[in-house]
């Protein structure tokens, strides 16, 4: 089991239920979350995918390595999602 910390901008204009269902299927994928932070949303500092603003999700989080493979490529498939960011800690 390896620490990882994940930040993820999620298009600002979805829903509540919409946002947390995404959010909920990304920690799915983990092992154990040991923090959650919703950061809310944010202006952006340059324009993403013609957006102005996002909304920002931090975890941290433990899971074995061959998971971080799976999650990163359902991030990426995820059209709501905007940015992410992985990082082994």
């Amino acid at each position: 089991m390896n620490n990882y910390a994940l930040t993820l901008i999620i298009k600002p204009d979805l829903d509540e239920k919409a946002r947390q269902g995404i959010l909920e299927s990304i920690t799915k994928q983990m092992d154990k979350v040991e923090k959650e932070e919703m950061w809310g949303a944010k202006d952006l500092v340059y324009p993403i995918k013609h957006l102005n603003k996002g909304w920002y999700a931090h975890y941290l989080f433990t899971a074995s390595p061959d998971k971080i493979s799976p999650l990163d490529k359902a991030l990426k498939i995820n059209e709501d999602v905007i940015r992410y960011l992985i990082v082994r800690v």
